[in-house]
C-alpha cells in the first residue's frame, strides 16, 4: 500500500467514506457541500487521487462509481499520528500531551481515560 499522507481535503473525504463504509462522489459532495464551498468535479478528482494513493477503491453499479475505504479508519489515524510525532516532537509523545494538556484541549474525562489505558497491560 501507498503511504503518501492525506491532505486536508482528502482526510474529510476519508471521513465521509469511513462513516458511509461506501459512497458516491455525490454522497461525498452533499456530505461537504454544507460545510465549505467545493465543485461537484472536485471531490470526483479527489476521490479518484485517493484511489490512486491506494486509500480507496472503486467499482461500477449502474452508470455510476462507487467507492470504498481499503484502509480502516483507525489504520490511517495511527500512521497520521504516528508521523506527526516523528516529525514535530522527534518521536517523543510525552511533549505532545503535555501541549495538549496545557492547551486545555483534554477534558477531566479524556485525562482519566488516558490515565487508566496508560495502567493497562500492553497487548
Amino acid at each position: 500500500m501507498n503511504d503518501q499522507g492525506l491532505t486536508k481535503l482528502e482526510l474529510e473525504i476519508m471521513k465521509v467514506v469511513w462513516e458511509l463504509g461506501r459512497a458516491t462522489s455525490r454522497d461525498v459532495y452533499e456530505a461537504l457541500r454544507s460545510t465549505r464551498p467545493l465543485a461537484y468535479t472536485t471531490i470526483n478528482t479527489m476521490m479518484k487521487i485517493l484511489e490512486q494513493k491506494q486509500f480507496l477503491r472503486k467499482w461500477q453499479e449502474e452508470r455510476t462509481y462507487v467507492y470504498e475505504p481499503t484502509r480502516p479508519k483507525e489504520t490511517v489515524v495511527k500512521t497520521m499520528v504516528d508521523d506527526f510525532v516523528q516529525r514535530v516532537f522527534d518521536g517523543a509523545a510525552a511533549p505532545l500531551l503535555l501541549q495538549l494538556v496545557k492547551d486545555g484541549k483534554l477534558s477531566e474525562k479524556e485525562l482519566r481515560e488516558i490515565i487508566r489505558v496508560a495502567k493497562e497491560e500492553p497487548e
